[in-house]
């Protein structure tokens, strides 16, 4: 009996230790599936998308944002509401562009209900900026921009054939020879010449947005190429921060830059030029004179300011077309005509390389192309037999503050070596503040 009794309290012991050891494992269990859940949230546009149900898709032709709401269960009259309460912020009824993104967010409260209507329409303005209309219970609208992480990096590269190939061998992005070839060193050397065994060494700066999404090179802070037995150096450098002009200076604070780019189009050809004797046929080969140097390029191509200046037409007359005309100084004068659209105002001052507008066929044109003119002391001429001044030159106050700016830089670039390695990152990011105050 005495066995019998030992035995039973062995198999109640046994069985409360097991149970013991169950419960454990499923507080364990448990508390493995809250983790994981933890770890499946989806931060996005200042929501968690784990707790909604949610739809992406892009804006199509056709589609407006009464058409994407109907079609998912919303009716006129509360569209009409939202859109007029969001009209402050942001004009959805006329300012969504076909291809752009947007999310509807669904409450998974209502995931069984017949008709599910979402509670929130997020817009797409650009990869960093976007639109957030609210119409759960009270209806908000209100912009907001992802988080912007900048890196700095260094590279090098030793050419063989072109920098394009030397660039991708490397894994690099070829932001990096358009920034290179167009904004630091476009008048000093010409890259469809490299010759193998050129070389560079940059120090630049990639962007990324919610520190994932890659965003492209930002900027590039310092480079160093050499070419044709040439050592070049480039230091970007801020002269004036009311207008934001930056320019790229070489090691004894000399303007890389010229004042006026050669061509108001990256992408065109040089279809006509200056001619005061031109005859055409249609015209009968009478003398009609050409005051204007032809750039022929696609519809809706940017063209771009040759020069800084302040804008001083942006209108539409006569045979012009919709045109753009910049005072540039006392001196000179530029003006862009047949524009498919302007993109800057009267009064407006822009810098070298903004956009001003976009090819097109407007006025007496007969295709795609921008009519570029030059005038000099008040008298159109040709551009491409002037001897066109260099950029402004460092002031001799600020000359004194960029040579001790540059002198870390420039040994940090001396110090990099030529290996044929990835891209290296510094160990910490930095802010916006730091790129813009480049100083």
């Amino acid at each position: 009996m005495h066995l019998k009794r030992l035995i039973a309290i062995t198999v109640i012991i046994a069985c409360f230790w097991a149970c013991k050891d169950d419960n454990s494992a499923a507080e364990a269990y448990k508390k493995e599936i809250a983790e994981t859940v933890e770890e499946e949230k989806i931060l996005e546009f200042g929501f968690d998308l784990s707790h909604f149900e949610f739809k992406r898709d892009t804006v199509k032709k056709g589609d407006t944002f009464g058409i994407i709401l109907e079609r998912n269960n919303i009716g006129y009259p509360e569209i009409y509401q939202i859109a007029e309460k969001a009209k402050d912020t942001f004009d959805i009824a006329t300012k969504l562009q076909v291809g752009k993104p947007y999310t509807l967010l669904f409450s998974k409260q209502n995931v069984n209900d017949s008709i599910q209507k979402p509670t929130t329409f997020i817009y797409q303005k650009t990869l960093e900026d976007y639109v957030v209309i609210d119409f759960k219970d009270s209806i908000q609208a209100y912009t907001r921009t992802k988080p912007i992480t900048y890196v700095e990096k260094t590279a090098t590269g030793i050419i063989t054939n072109n920098i394009s190939e030397t660039l991708e061998e490397k894994g690099l992005s070829q932001m990096l020879a358009f920034k290179m070839a167009d904004d630091i060193y476009a008048w000093t050397i010409d890259f469809r010449r490299l010759q193998p065994g050129d070389r560079f060494k940059v120090i630049y700066t990639d962007k990324y947005i919610s520190d994932s999404i890659y965003a492209g090179v930002h900027n590039v802070k310092a480079a160093y190429f050499e070419h044709n037995g040439d050592s070049l150096y480039a230091f970007q450098f801020k002269t004036d921060s009311i207008k934001n002009i930056v320019d790229y200076f070489n090691e004894d604070a000399k303007n890389l830059r010229r004042a006026f780019l050669k061509m108001p189009v990256k992408f065109g050809r040089l279809s006509s030029r200056y001619n005061l004797k031109r005859r055409i046929a249609y015209y009968g080969y009478k003398v009609r004179p050409h005051k204007g140097t032809d750039f022929a390029a696609p519809i809706g191509t940017p063209i771009m300011a040759t020069a800084n200046g302040t804008v001083i037409e942006s209108t539409r007359r006569g045979g012009n077309g919709k045109y753009v005309k910049i005072r540039h100084n006392d001196t000179y004068t530029t003006q862009y005509l047949h524009m498919k659209a302007q993109n800057v105002k009267k009064g407006q001052f822009v810098k070298q390389g903004d956009i001003i507008g976009w090819v097109g066929m407007t006025g007496n044109s007969g295709g795609p192309h921008v009519c570029y003119r030059f005038w000099k002391n008040g008298k159109q001429v040709d551009p491409f037999k002037q001897k066109l001044p260099e950029a402004k030159p460092i002031s001799d106050s600020l000359k004194v503050k960029y040579l001790e700016y540059i002198k870390p830089i420039k040994q940090r670039l001396d110090n990099i070596f030529f290996l044929e390695a990835e891209p290296k990152e510094v160990e910490n990011t930095i802010t916006e503040d730091q790129i813009t105050d480049i100083q």
